[in-house]
């Protein structure tokens, strides 16, 4: 009989068992260690129309003050003027010394790669690597509400994936008396928030019409060259530059095996951050869709594909090797023949892969998962089989179905996202809805 109190091993992402310690079973946190920003503030009209605020303004920028302290003393100085800053999107990257806590770390940046287009020194393009083959932990994001000094409400799944819940703070206890708060071990606490049920539903929620609570993200990464333990991070909001990186990350992840951490060939190439202006989309006050020009991040893979697709190959021999080898010291798949061992190389290999395949895997057929078994498992995930037809059609193109590659392909996606099936239908739809014409990808 388990103990009522008992905490049970339990297997984190990668394989790894998370071991129950005083601080708790989550998954690994990736440390930060300085950040590099998507865009700029300026002063606002009002605020530059103010001698002090820009006098404040060109000093904190050339002392390289983050614009969190440079909008701290401007409103020290005018506590009239309500927000002095607004961000202004610009075609380059921003590193302060002031977002890294060794200010050496800004400048080893700028000097290595940074680019003068006119505009001074400035940050457009540089490269990246990734410390996790999962896009969720080098990419984390939620819906979140902020305050002055904190996060009021985010978004978070459950456990199993299927409901996203409106979380928020639990209020601080207090003892008997009423009258001392009781101190708490491993910080504040947090609840699903009751005045909405619990869930976290954008479209009838009151702040993320009111725009108070919007998508936020950010990109992890370490840069090749930049000496540091902890990784840099890159924040954004924008949902078209996530979901691009996500499908970079998916086709990559699809070339190498399932990795996108490391260098991504023998030659040492890595993914590149930059920035490319494209039409967004949005929808205005009247209900109209507009388009804007806006500069959006960009992760690039400059990479020779056909090269990822030998390291593949080359992998695969290897292991295939290492199988035969280890089946000829164990004497399986052998046959004598005139005092000598010879090994049926075909025979072999396809009696181990019988032998190591999961029981859950679908017998494959023409090199490839089967049409039916593809669309009983889309079923199981409660999507329509319509509905995923016309989008595997624009993500991998028309002949799919008929292609083993094709279908090889989305089992595999359907295979990431088997324990959240809520998700991929979310993600189903987001791609639907931006192939509908007025809207860009």
């Amino acid at each position: 009989m388990v103990h009522p109190n008992a905490h049970p091993v339990i297997t984190v992402q990668g394989g790894i068992a998370a071991i129950p310690t005083l601080l708790g079973q989550n998954p690994v946190r990736i440390p930060t260690g300085g950040k590099i920003r998507a865009g700029i503030k300026v002063l606002t009209k009002k605020a530059a129309e103010q001698p002090k605020a820009k006098a404040i303004y060109d000093q904190g920028v050339a002392a390289g003050q983050s614009f969190e302290q440079i909008e701290r003393a401007i409103a020290d100085a005018l506590p009239n003027l309500k927000t002095p800053l607004v961000p202004r999107n610009v075609p380059w990257f921003t590193v302060r010394a002031q977002d890294f806590p060794n200010p050496e770390i800004a400048r080893e940046i700028l000097e290595n790669f940074g680019e003068d287009r006119g505009e001074g020194q400035r940050l457009y393009r540089f490269p990246v690597v990734f410390p996790s083959d999962y896009w969720q932990t080098v990419m984390p994001h939620e819906l979140a509400a902020w305050g002055m000094h904190d996060k009021h409400y985010w978004s978070q799944y459950s456990a199993d994936g299927r409901v996203r819940h409106c979380m928020c703070h639990a209020p601080v206890p207090v003892d008997d008396t009423g009258r001392r708060t009781i101190r708490l071990f491993g910080g504040r606490k947090t609840v699903v928030r009751e005045d909405n049920g619990g869930l976290c539903e954008p479209e009838a929620c009151r702040e993320y019409q009111q725009r108070q609570c919007n998508l936020t993200g950010r990109f992890l990464f370490f840069i090749p060259g930049i000496r540091s333990i902890s990784a840099f991070e890159l924040h954004t909001n924008s949902f078209y530059a996530m979901n691009a990186a996500i499908q970079k990350f998916e086709t990559v992840g699809f070339l190498r095996g399932g990795r996108i951490s490391g260098f991504l060939d023998r030659q040492r190439t890595p993914f590149y951050l930059t920035k490319t202006l494209m039409e967004v989309a949005h929808i205005d006050e009247q209900g109209r869709a507009v388009r804007v020009p806006q500069w959006i991040i960009d992760l690039e893979a400059p990479v020779d594909v056909t090269a990822l697709l030998r390291d593949n190959e080359d992998t695969e021999t290897v292991i295939a090797q290492a199988q035969l080898a280890t089946q000829v010291l164990q004497g399986g798949a052998v046959a004598a023949n005139a005092g000598s061992i010879r090994v049926d190389a075909e025979e072999a290999l396809a009696s181990t892969v019988t032998e190591t395949a999961p029981i859950d895997k679908p017998p494959l057929r023409d090199g490839g998962p089967g049409f039916e078994q593809l669309m009983a498992r889309v079923q199981a995930c409660g999507i329509e089989p319509d509905q995923y037809q016309a989008y595997a059609d624009r993500r991998w193109g028309r002949g799919w179905k008929i292609n083993p590659q094709g279908r090889a392909r989305a089992w595999s996606e359907l295979e990431r996202y088997g324990n959240d099936p809520q998700g991929y239908l979310d993600k189903i739809e987001s791609e639907m809805q931006l192939s509908k014409p007025g809207r860009t990808a």
